[in-house]
């Protein structure tokens, strides 16, 4: 896969680069600004980028702005933030880009081994949804009624569901039935005002589009 990588801190940035070519991957530009990350998908075309939020000039939000840019003049360019931060102003935006497709967006200090990086890194070039459960939580408090509405356990399968997971994922990482995770779902999507979806591609998109309320 052919990747630009956009990462104001060198070193991060350099560790990146490494870590993807050992896995195979081409990284064909590694920038350190949201502006050099516009000219390197322009002129390489990558299948996939990698960027962070905050980077120069203004250390806010440039590299989400960017990758929403991005996503406006390539649909089908794969798009994996990597943060410390959940920048809400634009995170649900870019969620919601493509209907949910070949997006993601993952936390820096909750990444607990790189092939867990790599793997989310391959889901998000197949088409699929990758979102650390934090981030969903950060999201979902702007919405703070109907949050209030999920039991803890519930809050928990909703972080799960934003995975990407299965039932029967869900049931082994919590030690439940896959019966009592169905009855989690269920409550959820209605108490959120969602209609149930037995496909877990689609269970991401209609937790992005709950988000997209927001």
């Amino acid at each position: 896969m052919r990747v630009v990588i956009a990462e104001d801190a060198v070193l991060l940035r350099e560790g990146l680069v490494g870590l993807l070519e050992r896995f195979g991957h081409t990284v064909v530009a590694s920038v350190g600004d949201a502006p050099g990350l516009l000219a390197a998908v322009a002129e390489h075309r990558p299948e996939a980028v990698v960027t962070d939020v905050r980077m120069p000039p203004g250390f806010t939000d440039e590299g989400l702005r960017a990758a929403l840019e991005l996503r406006g003049r390539h649909p089908e360019l794969a798009v994996l933030v990597l943060s410390q931060y959940v920048e809400q102003t634009y995170a649900a935006e870019l969620l919601d880009s493509g209907a949910g497709a070949g997006v993601g967006y993952l936390l820096k200090d909750r990444i607990g081994d790189v092939r867990e990086f790599v793997d989310a890194l391959d889901r998000v070039a197949a088409g699929g949804t990758v979102v650390d459960p934090e981030v969903v939580r950060q999201l979902l408090r702007r919405r703070r009624d109907p949050l209030d509405r999920l039991t803890p356990r519930e809050q928990e399968v909703l972080g799960l569901i934003a995975e990407g997971r299965t039932n029967a994922s869900i049931a082994k990482e919590l030690f439940v039935t896959e019966a009592a995770v169905a009855k989690h779902i269920a409550n959820i999507f209605a108490k959120l005002d969602l209609p149930p979806a037995a496909d877990g591609h689609r269970r991401v998109l209609a937790v992005l589009a709950y988000l997209r309320q927001g």
